[in-house]
């Protein structure tokens, strides 16, 4: 933000820090880029002494600049550009390059946010150098381990000495598991991250107007999970079942379309007639999408959240979510991979209004570092 701006106003009123205090900042994907940023506008509030380590697991940080200056963020100090590759390869790299990072730095705590392999290698190389590790975003669970993502955030919060638990839900997961000592329910921080991007996004997002679009009148479309688009069947049958609710509903269908998707579309020989594809769009103009969607299809954790955060109707595209409470309050509803069951949660689903955001009130980068502090 600004200096004219919420974050330049709190900097005048920043706390005293512990002469010795320093935070290790990790992050690999630009989810994680996105949720963190608070956390890094908390840390400069504060005046903390911090560093932002970049492993560079779905991008190497120079494509990811643009999402740091959307963000208007401050750059990484560090880069490990570990790129592509099978789940040992990339997770052996993120480990072997943190720990130098780490060995030479030597942060008291390491944050690190979600459930990549960035998250369980960095979160492994900081325990087993005696730093203490802080999990944003722990607690969550799909209960369906035939996802790599959930084996990482399981080994990450069994490790992890803080535990920032997004809501009582998740604290209740971890309680579950024997994990009591460390857990702080403090909200998600991508309801900061929504707020406070919402306010850039006023100011420097077109995207509506260059896309011909009206408010309310399209649905928005995204899908790039590995067992969604690498098995010809499902990806099939949400392409399809996105075709029939925008036929049924007499909206457009916006698909800004994951480089993955686009392979595995070519590779099967997939129509897309009826579905407007875009190439992908940075996070402030896809926030604006979201906020003027008139529905949300999709296959992605944080997309549920930002539509429930956002108040747009939102059906996910998956048998299973780690964010049951977008489905408790009424936001958010499973629909799997078939067509029919897609449409008609679509149509349940359209014009549904009214609910409470359960992910907190914008605090939680506060609460993570009065916590650590």
């Amino acid at each position: 933000m600004d200096d004219g701006g919420v974050i330049g106003k709190m900097l005048h009123m920043s706390p005293a820090i512990p002469s010795k205090m320093k935070l290790g900042i990790v992050l690999g994907t630009r989810p994680e880029i996105i949720k963190m940023a608070p956390v890094v506008r908390e840390c400069q509030r504060r005046r903390m002494d911090f560093f932002v380590l970049h492993t560079g697991q779905h991008y190497s940080y120079s494509m990811d600049k643009v999402f740091f200056n959307d963000l208007e963020l401050p750059g990484a100090e560090h880069n490990l550009e570990v790129g592509s590759g099978t789940h040992g390869v990339q997770t052996g790299k993120i480990l072997s390059g943190t720990e130098k990072v780490f060995m030479d730095e030597r942060p008291n705590v390491v944050l690190v946010q979600g459930d990549t392999n960035t998250v369980m290698a960095a979160a492994l190389s900081a325990t087993k150098l005696g730093i203490k590790v802080g999990h944003v975003e722990a607690g969550l669970r799909s209960f369906d381990r035939s996802m790599p993502e959930e084996i990482n955030r399981i080994i990450a919060d069994h490790i992890s000495d803080y535990l920032f638990a997004p809501t009582e839900a998740s604290r209740r997961y971890l309680a579950d598991e024997g994990i009591t000592n460390g857990v702080f329910v403090t909200g998600n921080t991508i309801v900061d991250a929504v707020f406070q991007a919402k306010d850039i996004a006023a100011r420097r997002s077109n995207v509506l107007n260059d896309l011909g679009l009206r408010p309310k009148d399209y649905i928005l479309a995204t899908a790039h999970r590995a067992e969604n688009v690498d098995n010809r069947t499902r990806l099939e049958g949400m392409i399809e079942g996105m075709r029939k609710a925008g036929d049924e509903l007499g909206m457009e269908v916006l698909f800004p379309m994951h480089p993955r998707t686009v392979g595995r579309v070519k590779e099967f020989d997939l129509s897309l007639d009826g579905i407007r594809v875009i190439e992908p769009v940075g996070f402030l103009d896809f926030l604006s999408l979201e906020s003027n969607a008139g529905l949300i299809l999709s296959d992605s954790g944080g997309v549920q959240e930002e539509a429930c955060i956002l108040g747009i109707p939102c059906v996910t595209l998956r048998d299973n979510t780690e964010r049951p409470e977008t489905i408790e309050v009424g936001a958010n509803m499973l629909a799997g991979a078939e067509p029919q069951k897609i449409l008609s949660a679509a149509k349940a689903m359209a014009g549904r209004q009214g609910w409470e955001n359960p992910f907190g009130d914008g605090t939680a980068s506060r609460q993570i570092l009065d916590a650590i502090i």
